[in-house]
């Protein structure tokens, strides 16, 4: 046997033992991801037997993150973003500033300082977008306007948990942690901290502009020349590329986190009339890597904490799913938003993830933090996670009891900003329908036009529309010179053409099509077309229709008919249907 096969034993045996567990989960009708949770405790350190390689899981449970909100920004878009904004925006900052402060009263109760007490109450602010979605998709409520909000408030999270990473690191001196490097007292420090939040904020800002502006201008380029190619292994590692190369980017040069840069990545290809491909591509990557993740978090969870602090994860844990849970219902409630949404929310905050435990690290590192506060995080994190169903069933038996008892109350609450809401939502969903028709639209349009197609899949449609170049000519515009060397076939969409044969000339009107036979032979041109008509046309180059016919061999056998019928008939009379021309 080989010596290095950590990678490999780390994710075989985590696949394996998740396999295992999850279907267990799911005979004891727990959601499999609590499953994955206790695959990851018993390959972990805190238990006999193997040890997975913890560094090595936590970079592949990385990627799972990735790829997940990669994942989350193919289906939300810019336009769902600011739908949401006047609810996740406000609610988000008010949920984390109060959050903390009743974290850092928690902490004050057991004697600890206030700088651990900012890093504790920030990192049980911040819920997971990992259990989320895993939640709404369990549901089938991610293209919900509830779960729009949940998932919009979730993001704006995200974005002050990355300005909190800096700003820690710049106040970490005044309290009572180790003081960053370059980080003076007095005027010279204060200048210093308001000079990095003021560079963090410019970051983050050019990073979204760049990726809002030059994003939607070159992702869906990039797509269509690797669709173009015909190859599906291709096209996926396309997508990948752009998943993972813009996360990198985004955590390199603009000290934005790894999940962020993959949501933008993703919101700029769903600009793309590919997303849907891409998202079908990625989407077992995204399932595996995400297993990966809860895996990882299971293996950082030393189960003693339960019998060395009791009282204290119950404490962190009453804060993430009732203290979070009342502060964000009470504050949707002022927003005055529907009883309905306010509910959702509560149970969609009812756990923490992924940035817990980067802040809980980095508070480590910054002396901010002890080992033992760093315990209770993972421990109320994991708890958080395996219990979160059951705050979805008490938010759903909760709006039942309203709806019961105060059916006023319930229909009339936050009608108004919920009719608004409702209403842009809707708007943004017709609009991507509309686009979606338009598509298809095209592609019964190309059917009806050129009968060839008539027998032609979805899918080889859609590659045959990414395959074309339009082209137009003018009444008495030279479109195929005799004598040429053939450099495509065409299709007239619209307009009129002629071809000049040796004893006669034969007319082509939209529907038809020409110079297919020069590429089926590698002969030089036959014949001169003209157009006698305003022209457009649909060229498939030579290289892309060898390409697409070798692909399709009943479609290159009615061509090549086609084109025999018309090598007969050349010197003869015009072809009786009018269907096409040698050229």
């Amino acid at each position: 046997m080989h010596h290095e096969v950590t990678l490999i034993a780390t994710i075989a045996l985590a696949f394996v033992f998740a396999a295992i567990m999850g279907y267990a989960a799911d005979r004891l009708r727990l959601p499999p991801l609590v499953g994955y949770l206790v695959a990851g405790m018993l390959i972990g350190p805190a238990t006999p037997g193997f040890v997975a390689d913890a560094g090595l899981s936590a970079q592949l449970a990385e990627l799972g993150v990735i790829l997940l909100m990669f994942g989350v920004g193919l289906h939300f878009s810019t336009a769902d973003l600011l739908a949401v904004k006047g609810v996740a925006v406000p609610g988000a900052i008010g949920q984390i500033v109060l959050a903390t402060l009743l974290g850092v009263a928690l902490c004050s109760m057991w004697g600890w300082s206030l700088g651990a007490g900012i890093v504790f109450g920030l990192s049980l602010s911040v819920a997971s977008t990992v259990v989320l979605l895993k939640a709404l998709e369990e549901r089938n409520m991610v293209n919900s306007a509830n779960g729009r909000v949940a998932v919009g408030w979730l993001i704006v999270e995200d974005l002050a948990m990355v300005l909190a990473l800096v700003l820690l690191p710049a106040f970490a001196g005044l309290l009572g942690g180790k003081a960053a490097t370059g980080h003076g007292g007095g005027d010279a420090g204060a200048m210093q901290i308001a000079l990095n939040i003021g560079l963090t904020l410019v970051k983050v800002g050019a990073f979204a502009a760049i990726a809002m502006y030059f994003g939607p201008k070159i992702v869906p380029r990039l797509l269509k020349m690797a669709a173009r190619t015909g190859s599906r292994e291709l096209f996926t590692l396309t997508v990948l590329a752009i998943a993972l190369g813009i996360a990198f980017g985004a955590a390199v040069v603009f000290d934005v986190s790894f999940a962020l840069g993959a949501f933008f990545a993703g919101v700029v290809m769903s600009e793309s009339r590919l997303s849907h491909r891409a998202a079908a591509d990625s989407l077992p990557l995204q399932d595996a890597f995400t297993v990966l993740f809860f895996v990882s978090v299971g293996m950082l969870f030393d189960p003693t904490v339960l019998l060395r602090e009791p009282l204290a994860v119950l404490g962190a844990l009453s804060l993430i799913m009732i203290g979070k849970a009342v502060i964000a219902f009470l504050i949707v409630m002022a927003l005055r938003y529907p009883i309905g949404l306010g509910l959702t929310v509560s149970a969609s905050l009812a756990q923490i993830g992924e940035f817990s435990f980067i802040l809980a690290g980095l508070g480590i590192s910054l002396g901010l933090l002890s080992r033992e506060g760093q315990d209770l995080i993972l421990a109320s994190a994991i708890l958080s996670i395996i219990l979160n169903p059951l705050a979805f069933k008490a938010s759903d038996a909760l709006q039942k009891i309203v709806r019961t008892r105060w059916p006023e109350l319930w229909a009339n609450y936050g009608q108004q900003r919920s009719a608004a809401l409702d209403g842009e939502l809707l708007r943004i969903r017709e609009l991507g329908e509309e686009r979606e028709a338009q598509h298809q639209e095209e592609m019964q349009r190309l059917i009806k036009t050129f009968q060839l197609f008539a027998h032609v899949d979805e899918h080889a449609l859609e590659e045959l529309l990414l395959l074309f170049k339009p082209s137009a000519a003018s009444p008495g515009d030279r479109v195929v010179r005799k004598g040429d060397r053939g450099d495509g076939m065409y299709f007239i969409a619209a307009g009129a053409v002629e071809v000049k044969l040796e004893h006669t000339d034969i007319r082509l009107e939209a529907g038809s099509f020409f110079g297919e036979m020069a590429l089926l032979t590698g002969e030089r041109r036959v014949a001169d077309v003209v157009a006698v008509d305003f022209c457009e046309f649909l060229v498939l180059k030579n290289r892309d229709f060898n390409r697409f016919v070798a692909k399709h061999p009943e479609l290159r056998a009615e061509v090549t008919a086609m084109a025999n019928q018309r090598r007969q008939t050349n010197i003869a009379v015009p072809v009786a249907d009018g269907s096409g021309a040698p050229a």
